[in-house]
């Protein structure tokens, strides 16, 4: 016990209760700026297009059409959709979205919640009007957000394991996941907030992705880390632990400044796990860039007083100089 005590001085006991009081005023501005944004008012209105076509006959096809029509390309007669009102395969797509969504109540409050914290970022957003649908499971476009409308694929979230989607790589079906949803809107969001840089350095293109998840840590601040990136947990824990020395391979191979786009198909672009050369690999997640991206910015923004737009705007390099950034250990 003396032995701790000739450590704990009156000057450590004053930086711990400095630390604490920092701690405690921090939590009590988030406190304090949630409570702003769920006062936000938003008009959220989502049509469920899936259901009102899973029940439709052949007569309801010109009140869908009238109703629908950016659902109904022009060059395809009515015909085509009233042949997949009976299509067994779209019948099976329509039973297994209202099972794993029913009324969907779990994802409107996720989506009112997200488009307020995007409200009190950026005040001049409207809410979209929201229509879900079926695919066809085309995964690559399971998200498309325009400025008054957003369109959810709903069959594209049913979960990894599911038989729809035996013929998809797992690594992209691991992300098929209803818990990825609201990320995945997010996700859309950002690409109308922050432009993809001209320098085509790599760390240029880490730091983007990096904005984006950090733009995710403002937006959605109820979601786990591992949701935001897209990772299981198990990948979520493997990136942390391993960050020192993911970092170190990029500085040690002088990849942060290179512009060869090699580097994006072993680091940034979804992927089975990251390519660095070594026998590990496999074990690791794919877009590990993105993730150490993720933490200069989280470094940055933690040390300089700037707003979104303002850190949406600022070069890689800056960003990364000014972050102080130390990989955790």
């Amino acid at each position: 016990m003396k032995r701790l005590l000739k450590y704990f001085t009156p000057e450590s006991a004053s930086w711990l209760i400095l630390a604490f009081i920092l701690v405690l005023s921090g939590c009590k501005e988030t406190d304090k700026t949630e409570e702003a944004i769920a006062k936000i008012p938003i008009d959220l209105k989502i049509s469920r297009f899936d259901r009102e076509f899973a029940k439709a006959t052949p007569t309801d096809i010109p009140k869908l059409k009238n109703e629908y029509p950016y659902l109904f390309p022009m060059q395809f007669p009515d015909s085509v959709w009233i042949a997949k009102l009976s299509d067994t395969l779209q019948v099976e797509l329509s039973e297994e979205v209202d099972k794993a969504f029913g009324n969907f109540a779990t994802e409107t409050e996720a989506l009112g919640s997200l488009f307020q914290h995007i409200k009190y970022y950026f005040p001049e957003f409207e809410t979209p009007k929201v229509v879900t649908l079926t695919s066809d499971v085309r995964y690559e476009d399971r998200i498309i957000l325009t400025d008054t409308l957003l369109l959810i694929g709903l069959d594209n979230y049913l979960g990894k394991d599911h038989h729809f989607y035996e013929g998809i790589q797992r690594y992209i079906a691991a992300g098929l996941e209803k818990k990825f949803l609201a990320s995945d809107v997010a996700s859309a969001f950002s690409k109308k907030v922050i432009s993809y840089p001209r320098n085509r350095t790599f760390l240029s293109r880490m730091v983007y992705y990096g904005k984006e998840l950090y733009l995710k840590d403002k937006l959605l601040p109820t979601n786990t880390d591992a949701q935001k990136i897209g990772y299981s947990e198990e990948q979520m824990d493997w990136a942390m632990a391993n960050e020192e020395q993911i970092w170190k391979y990029f500085v040690e191979q002088e990849v942060l400044y290179s512009t060869d786009s090699k580097l994006d198909r072993k680091f940034l672009d979804p992927a089975p796990f990251s390519k660095f050369g070594l026998e590990l690999d496999n074990q690791s997640p794919g877009r590990l860039g993105r993730y150490i991206g993720w933490q200069i910015v989280r470094a940055f923004m933690e040390k300089n007083h700037v707003s979104l737009n303002q850190l949406f705007e600022m070069p890689a390099d800056d960003i990364l100089k000014q972050s102080n950034y130390k990989p955790r250990k």
